[in-house]
This record gives structure tokens, sequence and C-alpha cells, in this order.
């Protein structure tokens, strides 16, 4: 989204409760032109004044874009009493038209065409405390596309889609075995700490799974405060999914802003690229502008590499890079407007805008 109508930090008889309501809209390289309707809830399962204790998030919104998309997440990350458990939940419905450029790392922007699909994802995991920020996880993972249709697809030609093995419709129902390592306090708005998860996941046709396949996920973000005097930080964030076994079908294939929050590659349309497996990194430095703390800029870089198949062509790096402007709208739970300006490679550029800090 470019321009926000208007913001609500809502308030709450609980202290423990802090919600903000964020009716926007703006213009992204996916949507075109978007309104939409989001709603963050930051609170506490125990005490408040408890430093050591998480603040849980619960993040949804609504969404209709001139490109006749629909979006429709709900995200919650809830903090047991005393920090024992941790509860993720993922899910979201999209009726969603967006554009594909073919498999791995040498697609052309000349090569996208759209795809139309409904999309409907529910993930749930369940992460018991081990020791000193170490959690063990199990999940339970349902996606499904249907309803997909290539459209203005090139004439006479097979898209890498139809080669890859084009169907209608695309199913994944499978368990999930996750490590979680996460030192935040505060994983809206992140000033220090790390966070680290490993997640596996084999597919079953016995679950309901179009086929056998497993992915791993392996995720690291790290919060620096450069100087004891500054409350500027220098984020870093490691984000690389890959193939283990079996053939995941087209649509699961790891890809451009296809991560859990859509982010990684700012600078790229959603979607730009696709294959077997992805290696990201991205470095953030973060700093205030007005002494209030309520203005804060950006500037950034990233990298993504992508596979075709499983052995070749991840030495191939589509680089990204900008600079953006943070507003704070909760000084509660620190939530920020996040607005920025992007640049890839071929002329790719765009304005990327998110609710709570991109990493």
């Amino acid at each position: 989204m470019l321009l926000i109508i208007s913001f609500y930090e809502l308030r709450s008889q609980d202290s423990t409760l802090h919600p903000t309501i964020l009716p926007a809209f703006g213009y992204s390289l996916q949507t075109n032109w978007a309104a939409a309707v989001n709603y963050n809830l930051g609170f506490y399962t125990g005490k408040i004044h408890d430093s050591n204790h998480k603040i849980s998030s619960i993040n949804t919104s609504l969404t209709y874009t001139l490109n006749k998309q629909i979006l429709f997440p709900f995200q919650s990350n809830i903090w047991s009493k005393n920090n024992n458990y941790n509860f993720s939940t993922d899910l979201r419905y999209l009726q969603y038209p967006s554009v594909t450029y073919g498999l791995g790392p040498r697609s052309s922007l000349d090569n996208g065409y759209n795809l139309n699909y409904n999309y409907l994802k529910l993930h749930q995991t369940v992460s018991k405390y081990i020791s000193s920020h170490f959690y063990g996880g199990l999940g339970f993972y349902y996606d499904h596309y249907w309803n997909i249709e290539q459209v203005d697809k090139p004439f006479n030609t097979k898209t890498s889609f139809e080669r890859y093995g084009y169907t209608p419709s695309e199913k994944a129902v499978g368990l999930a075995a996750s490590l979680l390592y996460d030192s935040r306090l505060n994983s809206i708005t992140p000033t220090s700490g790390m966070y680290g998860k490993i997640t596996y996941r084999p597919n079953f046709t016995f679950l309901g799974s179009d086929n056998n396949w497993s992915s791993i996920l392996i995720e690291a973000r790290k919060y620096i405060h450069l100087s004891e005097k500054s409350k500027n930080v220098l984020a870093l964030w490691s984000y690389n999914w890959l193939t283990l076994s079996g053939k995941p079908p087209y649509l699961f294939l790891p890809s451009t802003g296809w991560d859990d929050m859509y982010n990684t590659g700012r600078g790229y349309i959603q979607g730009r690229y696709r294959g077997k497996n992805m290696l990201y990194f991205e470095s953030e430095y973060r700093f205030g502008i007005t002494a209030n703390g309520k203005i804060g800029g950006v500037v950034f870089a990233n990298a993504q590499s992508f596979s075709k198949d499983i052995k070749s062509e991840l030495s191939v790096i589509a680089p990204g890079y900008g600079a953006g402007l943070r507003f704070k709208i909760n000084k509660h739970t620190g939530t920020n407007v996040c607005i920025d300006y992007a640049f890839g490679t071929d002329g790719s550029n765009g304005i990327f805008v998110n609710l709570g800090e991109v990493f």
C-alpha cells in the first residue's frame, strides 16, 4: 500500500491488550491499486511488568485490489504464561490473479504471464520450551490451490508450468517438525535478540496430498545495536527454502515474496523467481529520525538465488536494495507502518508496504 488513510490505536480497559486498526489504500507491484483494513493486536498472557515475558500478537487484514484479488490472512503467535509454549497459526484465503515468469534464476520479464487461482492455507504448530530460548515443535500443514488457470500465456509455446506439470488444482498435506530459538521479546518490532527456526515438512498422499515430497526451511534473524548509546539497529535475515525429496507441485516451489509474510525480495514483484531451491539473505539498518521515536528510516539490501533443478544455478544472484520510512502507530507494541522503495535488476522497482517490521 502507498497511501495510509488513517489509523486508530484502540484503548482497552485491560492494559495488557494493545490493538491497532489501520484502514488504508495504495499501490504495489503485485496488487495494482488496493483498499485494505489491517488489524494488529499485541498482548501479554503473563504479568505485563515481567521483563522476560514475550509479547503475543495477532495480525489480520482484508484487502481487495483492482487486479480483482482478495486477500484474507489471519496469523497469530501466542506465548503461554512463563513462555512455556508457543502456538503459531497461519490461516489465509486468497483469490489471487498473479504473474509467473518461469523456473530458475535466468527467467526473463518478457516471459511473464498471468495465473488465476484460489488458495486456502492452514498451518498450525505447537512448540514446547526445551531450555534457554529453545523450543521443539510439531505441526499440521494443509495447502490447497484450485481453479488454476493460465491467462494470456505465450501463443503456440509450452509454458514452464506445462513443461513442469500443469494441473488445475494442487494440494499438499503434511506434518511439520521444527526446532525454534527465539530470544526476542517483541516479534512485532524486534530491537535485540535472535530468531532461528528449522522446519522439516514431509507431505503424504495418505493424508490427502497430491504426491509425496518434502522440504526444509532454515531461517535466522539477528538484531544488533552497533553502539550502546544508540537505539539504531542492524537487522540481518537469512531465509533458505530447499526441496529435499520428490517433486513439489509448481505453485509450492520456493518463490520470490512467498515467505509467510510475503516480504522476501524487495525490489521484485512477487513470483519473479521460482525454483526447487532458494537461498536468501538481507540486511537492514534501522535508525531514528525524530527525537520522540515516532518517525524513523531504513536502508537495506538483499540477494536471492534460485535453482531450476536441485544441482545447478544457485550461483546466479539477483540483488535488491532500497530505503524507506517508519511511522510508529502504537507506542505499546512499537508497531510501525513501513513504506519502502526498492530496486532490483532489469529495471525492476516499486513500493513495498508493511504493518510491522519486514523481519
